[in-house]
């Protein structure tokens, strides 16, 4: 397969957007061109009607390739006639980019679905793979040509529970095992606001995790960031690109966060970050 470059950004929560990331961000896809942006979710930050209009407008005019995970704030939160008749009405602008399947030769991007209408828990916060979406998944991974590279691309990262025993994604692990098992290069997700690229060992094989940060306002622990991802003949390299100008390696963190963000529950400060050197981050 041809050498290609992808930019995975997500959670933008147009409503709590940060307009100066999303400058940048845009400067960047316009100058080089990207094979693809892969988006992982959130666009806006209480699927209001101007928070869609905002956060499609600033899609269509990327002018590349676009795939669009739907988030868990993407459903409306005040009408639920519509999250539940039609939750995807106000996405009419980019329908065609929902979900959407990317095809280069040798190298796909494959949707699995992990936000739902309503759980069988509260908040409808965290993900849920449900058995009809990881189907779809497979399905579309197995028709497929031998050989073809996957990513599959999803809103909420599939660890199953965190560290304190909470539920998170259900169904996560045994999406993670099945996905492991199609030999997929990695699943990229969003939703927790820092960036990481781990591994996760299931029952099939290790499986490739790699999360985006928050082009928002609404900051965890690391600066305003998107991955840039190469794909070629040696495998694939993710630089967590950030406004900060820090590495990746400062930025990127070494487990998936789990907790509440800072300053919506508790207060936790921005981790600190090292003087930059030169004229850029990686």
């Amino acid at each position: 397969m041809a050498a290609l470059t992808l930019f995975h950004i997500s959670d933008l929560h147009f409503g709590r957007e940060d307009a100066v990331a999303l400058d940048w961000v845009r400067s960047a896809i316009a100058a080089e061109r990207p094979d693809a942006v892969l988006i992982t979710g959130d666009l806006t930050m209480r699927a209001r009607h101007h928070e869609f209009r905002a956060a499609c407008d600033w899609i269509t005019a990327l002018g590349v390739p676009v795939t669009v995970e739907v988030g868990n704030h993407d459903l409306p939160y005040f009408n639920l006639l519509e999250r539940f008749v039609a939750p995807y009405r106000r996405y009419h602008a980019i329908e065609r980019l929902i979900e959407r399947e990317l095809d280069f030769p040798g190298f796909a991007v494959v949707p699995l679905k992990t936000t739902t209408r309503a759980q069988p828990r509260w908040p409808w916060v965290e993900g849920w793979v449900r058995p009809p979406a990881l189907a779809q998944t497979l399905a579309a991974i197995d028709a497929l040509p031998a050989g073809t590279r996957v990513f599959v691309t999803a809103h909420h990262p599939l660890l199953e529970r965190a560290p304190d025993g909470r539920r998170l994604t259900i169904g996560g692990e045994a999406a993670m095992a099945a996905l492991a098992g199609r030999k997929v290069a990695a699943v990229l997700t969003g939703h927790v606001h820092d960036p990481f690229d781990l591994i996760r060992e299931t029952p099939q094989g290790p499986l490739r995790m790699i999360g985006a940060g928050t082009l928002s306002t609404r900051l965890r622990s690391t600066p305003a960031s998107y991955n840039r991802i190469e794909i070629g003949a040696a495998g694939v390299a993710v630089s967590a690109r950030n406004r900060e100008h820090q590495p990746t390696a400062v930025i990127q963190v070494g487990e998936v966060p789990t907790g509440p963000l800072p300053g919506e529950v508790s207060a936790a400060p921005l981790r600190p970050l090292v003087q930059p050197s030169g004229l850029g981050g990686s």
